[in-house]
């Protein structure tokens, strides 16, 4: 989220907060803890991907920290759309790639710690492929692969996922106004999604870019439109 951050940063004040906590309970404490200490409260909180889940937990459990969310690329809310990101990806790969990623995924169940970073960081290289429809020449400035984190983090919560109706309850709870922006070409399908929140949260806003995959900021066609809503939102 550095180049986001960096944008937003001509004009209003922003905190980029890193997560290191191998739990989402740690995770969301982390995050409430580093809101505390350096901002002005309320904020708007925006997360990307998983971001956008934790940012949903904290508003959830702390309401007083956030009086805005806006979800970038949300993860999906329920088993039968997190297959599709599969299928999607899967297919979105040649043979030669296909190949590769099941050897990576089956490497992964035995490889050393070392070993696992440079498994992980060539996934990411594989996923950064079918997740883009047209980037632009621009390092996505990830900082270090921290696959311990999300092999804990993760498998949590996705068992909390799918434990019926315990998202729902969780997020009912939000009562501030949440923006959804997503792409038309992210593989994370919108309608895995949409609905969920709508169910759960009253005021929800969605943009629907075309042209774009998973992270907007990156995208040719997209980023110049990613901005102006989020700086509009804000």
């Amino acid at each position: 989220m550095a180049p986001v951050a960096r944008e937003l940063s001509q004009k209003i004040g922003v905190l980029e907060p890193l997560q290191t906590r191998d739990s989402v309970d740690g995770q969301i404490e982390e995050l409430k803890s580093q809101l505390v200490e350096h901002s002005d409260k309320p904020v708007t909180l925006i997360g990307s991907s998983w971001g956008a889940v934790l940012a949903l937990f904290l508003a959830s459990r702390y309401p007083q920290l956030n009086d805005k969310l806006i979800l970038i690329g949300s993860a999906v809310f329920d088993a039968e759309s997190s297959a599709r990101i599969e299928r999607i990806r899967t297919e979105r790969l040649n043979e030669k790639e296909r190949k590769r990623l099941h050897e990576i995924e089956s490497q992964l169940l035995t490889a050393a710690p070392d070993e696992k970073v440079v498994l992980f960081e060539e996934l990411g290289d594989l996923f950064t492929k079918t997740d883009k429809y047209d980037p632009i020449d621009a390092d996505d400035e990830t900082i270090e692969v921290q696959h311990e984190i999300f092999n804990k983090v993760w498998p949590e919560f996705v068992k909390l996922r799918d434990r019926p109706g315990y998202l729902k309850k969780e997020f009912s709870r939000i009562n501030i106004p949440v923006t959804v922006i997503h792409g038309d070409y992210d593989p994370h399908p919108l309608e895995g999604i949409k609905p969920f929140l709508e169910a759960c949260i009253s005021d929800t806003n969605f943009y629907l870019l075309p042209g774009c995959g998973h992270y907007p900021w990156l995208e040719r066609h997209a980023r110049e439109r990613f901005f102006e809503i989020l700086f509009s939102e804000i």
